[in-house]
């Protein structure tokens, strides 16, 4: 499988955490993570409201199973950020309809840096459930249109059937 990840600059303290966690998710689900290889490539942008645009390209190439959207947008004193974070969400699901390729919302939308930091790592990381949501909707696809899935489709599967707290032991 191939990812895309669309990362957006700002606010990079808490974008950082969440790639962390990302790139953690698919290398344990045998996914090579290292930018000179062949299975993810990285696209970095100034800030979250620019993700749409490069993520639906991404998509519109063919040469990925899911893009992976990463971004945080905290509220400031200003109407900015429910404009940025309507658009950047409206876009990513725009991307996803328009290409019929996954691309996954990965964007913390909180009130304070304080609640932006503890789903990026304090208290859980948000980034390894966007990885995960990728491997599942990229092997989903998969399956959709009758491609093989290979070992990180069947990992991924038996990672959410454990999460369901489904067994094969019926």
């Amino acid at each position: 499988m191939r990812f895309a990840i669309v990362i957006g600059r700002f606010n990079d303290l808490v974008v950082g955490k969440l790639l962390e966690g990302c790139q953690d998710c698919l290398k344990r689900h045998g996914v090579d993570t290292n930018p000179q290889g062949n299975q993810v490539d990285y696209f970095w942008v100034p800030g979250s409201f620019e993700i749409p645009v490069v993520a639906r390209q991404a998509a519109l190439s063919r040469r990925y199973d899911a893009v992976i959207c990463l971004g945080a947008v905290i509220r400031g004193q200003t109407p900015h950020f429910d404009f940025v974070a309507g658009e950047v969400s409206k876009g990513i699901a725009a991307a996803a309809f328009q290409t019929g390729v996954p691309v996954i919302f990965g964007v913390v939308t909180t009130d304070t840096m304080q609640q932006a930091l503890e789903r990026a790592g304090i208290k859980s990381n948000l980034g390894w459930n966007y990885g995960m949501s990728a491997i599942e909707m990229g092997t989903l696809m998969r399956q959709v249109k009758g491609l093989s899935v290979n070992s990180y489709g069947e990992l991924a599967a038996s990672s959410i059937q454990m999460l369901a707290g489904e067994t094969n032991e019926s």
